[in-house]
C-alpha cells in the first residue's frame, strides 16, 4: 500500500500553475460556476417534482381518481430517477475517457432543453394519451442529464481544488441542492399566488419550466471560460506516453475491482435521499390531500426550512477537512434514523411551525451526510474511472431509494391509513447509511490531514485504485 506521501497511479496532486491572486480568482470562478450551473440543473430536475405533486395529476391525468392521478404523476416522476443511473453510467465513461467539462457543458444543455420542452407540452385535455407518453420521454431525458452532471460537476470542484479543502469546494456543488429547492418553490408560489387557479392550471404551470432557458447562458460561460481539472490533464499526459497502461472501458473496470465499494456508495445515500424527498415531495402530496393544509402555506414551510441546508452542508464540507469525512456520514445516518418518527409525528400536528421544525431538522442531519459525500465518492476511486464509480454509486441510489420514495409514501399511507410504515422507511434508510459508512474506509484520515504536504486519499491507492 502507498504511503500517503505516495501519488497514486495518474494521480498528480499539484495545484495549478500561475500567480496565487491568479489562482484564486480562478477558483472563485469554478466555485461559481458550478453552483450556479448545479443549481440551475438541480432546479430543472426538482421542478418536476413540486409539479408532480401539485399539478400534473390534473393536467396529464384528470379522468383518474385523485389518489390514482397522483400516483400515475409520481410514477413519471420515478421515470427521471430509472433514467439517472443510465446517464451517470454514459457520462462516468465518457467523463474519465475525454474530460470532465465536455461531458458537464453536455448534460447541462440536455437538461434545459428537456425542461423548456416539458413548459410546451400540450395537457391531456388537447391529445389525450399522447401528453403523458411525452411527459415521461422528457422526465427521462432530465433524468439521463441529471444523472451525468452531478460527477462531472463536483470532480470539476474538487479535483480542481488544493489538497486541504477538497471537501468544502465539494459542497459547492452539493449546496446547490438547497439552492434549487428554494428557487423552483419560490417560482412556484409565485406564479400560482399571481393567478387564480383555472389560470394556474391552464398555462400558469408552464412559466416555471419555461425559465430554464436561462442555462444555456451557463452552459456557454463553462464552455469558453472553465477549463478541465489538473488531475484529469495529468491523466492525459501520463496515457500520452508510449508505455501507458490504458482503461479502455473505465466501467467494466470500476465495477469489476470496486464493485463492494460502489454498493457501499450508493448505501451513503440511503438516508438523505429518502428523506429529501420525502420533504420536498411527498410531504407535499401528504399535506393538501390528507391534512388539508393549503398548497402555498405548505410550500412556504419547505422554502423556508431548506435555509437550514445552505448553512449545514458547506459546514459539514468544511468539517470533513478538519475532522475527517465518515464521522459527519455516520452521525447523520444515525441522526436521520432516530429524526424518523419525531418528523411525522409533528407533521402529523398539522401545525405550519411544527412541520417547519419537522423538515428543518430532518435538513441538517440529511445534510451532514450530504456534505462530504461529493469528495468522499471521488476519493474512493482511481482518477482513471473515478467519474464512473462515483457516478455508478450516486445514481443507483436514485433509482433505488430518490424516485420510489414519494410513490412509496402515498401508496403506503393509502394502503394502512398511518405514516407509520413510512417511518419506520425512513428509518431503515438511516441505518442503511450508518451502516455503509462504517464498512468504508477513511479516505481524509488524521495522519494525512495533520500532514500539509499530503493529499487527501491517496494513502488508499495501490495504483489501481482503493486498496
Amino acid at each position: 500500500m502507498a504511503s500517503p506521501r505516495t501519488q497514486p497511479e495518474g494521480q498528480s496532486g499539484q495545484a495549478e500553475t500561475g500567480p496565487p491572486p491568479v489562482r484564486r480568482r480562478a477558483s472563485r470562478k469554478l466555485l461559481a460556476a458550478g453552483l450556479v450551473g448545479s443549481s440551475i440543473e438541480w432546479y430543472d430536475f426538482f421542478l418536476y417534482g413540486t409539479a408532480a405533486a401539485l399539478v400534473f395529476p390534473k393536467v396529464f391525468f384528470p379522468h383518474s381518481s385523485a389518489l390514482t392521478g397522483t400516483l400515475l404523476a409520481f410514477s413519471t416522476f420515478w421515470a427521471g430517477f430509472v433514467a439517472r443511473p443510465v446517464g451517470g453510467v454514459l457520462a462516468g465513461h465518457l467523463g474519465d475517457k475525454y474530460g470532465r467539462k465536455p461531458v458537464v457543458v453536455a448534460c447541462l444543455a440536455l437538461m434545459g432543453a428537456a425542461t423548456f420542452l416539458i413548459g410546451c407540452l400540450p395537457s391531456a385535455a388537447a391529445v389525450g394519451a399522447l401528453a403523458p407518453s411525452l411527459l415521461v420521454t422528457l422526465r427521462f431525458v432530465q433524468g439521463l442529464a441529471a444523472g451525468g452532471q452531478w460527477g462531472g460537476i463536483v470532480l470539476l470542484l474538487t479535483e480542481s481544488a488544493s489538497p486541504k479543502q477538497r471537501g468544502f469546494a465539494g459542497t459547492f456543488g452539493q449546496t446547490s441542492v438547497p439552492v434549487a429547492v428554494i428557487i423552483s418553490n419560490l417560482v412556484f408560489v409565485a406564479a400560482s399566488g399571481l393567478m387564480p387557479d383555472s389560470a394556474f392550471l391552464s398555462w400558469g404551470w408552464r412559466i416555471p419550466f419555461l425559465l430554464s432557458v436561462v442555462m444555456f447562458a451557463v452552459v456557454l460561460y463553462i464552455q469558453t471560460k472553465v477549463e478541465d481539472t489538473p488531475e484529469f490533464r495529468e491523466l492525459q499526459r501520463e496515457v500520452a506516453k508510449p508505455d501507458a497502461p490504458v482503461v479502455r472501458a473505465p466501467l467494466a473496470q470500476v465495477i469489476r475491482r470496486k464493485g463492494g465499494t460502489i454498493l457501499l456508495g450508493c448505501g451513503l445515500l440511503s438516508a438523505t435521499n429518502s428523506l429529501f424527498y420525502v420533504s420536498i415531495s411527498g410531504l407535499l402530496s401528504y399535506g393538501t390531500g390528507k391534512l388539508g393544509l393549503q398548497r402555498n402555506p405548505l410550500l412556504a414551510v419547505v422554502l423556508a426550512a431548506s435555509v437550514a441546508m445552505l448553512v449545514t452542508i458547506p459546514w459539514s464540507g468544511h468539517l470533513s477537512d478538519k475532522l475527517g469525512r465518515r464521522p459527519l456520514i455516520l452521525i447523520g445516518g444515525l441522526g436521520v434514523a432516530a429524526w424518523a418518527f419525531p418528523y411525522f409525528g409533528l407533521v402529523n400536528t398539522k401545525s405550519l411551525p411544527l412541520i417547519f421544525v419537522a423538515v428543518a431538522v430532518g435538513f441538517v442531519f440529511q445534510c451532514l451526510t450530504y456534505g462530504p459525500i461529493a469528495s468522499f465518492l471521488g476519493e474512493l476511486f482511481a482518477p482513471n474511472v473515478r467519474y464512473s464509480g462515483a457516478s455508478l454509486s450516486y445514481q443507483l441510489s436514485a433509482i433505488i431509494v430518490s424516485g420510489g420514495t414519494p410513490f412509496l409514501m402515498t401508496a403506503l399511507i393509502a394502503e394502512t391509513g398511518s405514516t407509520v410504515a413510512v417511518a419506520a422507511y425512513i428509518m431503515a434508510m438511516g441505518l442503511i447509511t450508518f451502516v455503509s459508512a462504517w464498512f468504508l474506509p477513511e479516505t481524509n484520515p488524521a495522519e494525512v490531514r495533520a500532514d500539509p504536504l499530503a493529499v487527501p486519499g491517496t494513502h488508499l491507492y495501490d495504483g489501481k485504485g482503493l486498496a
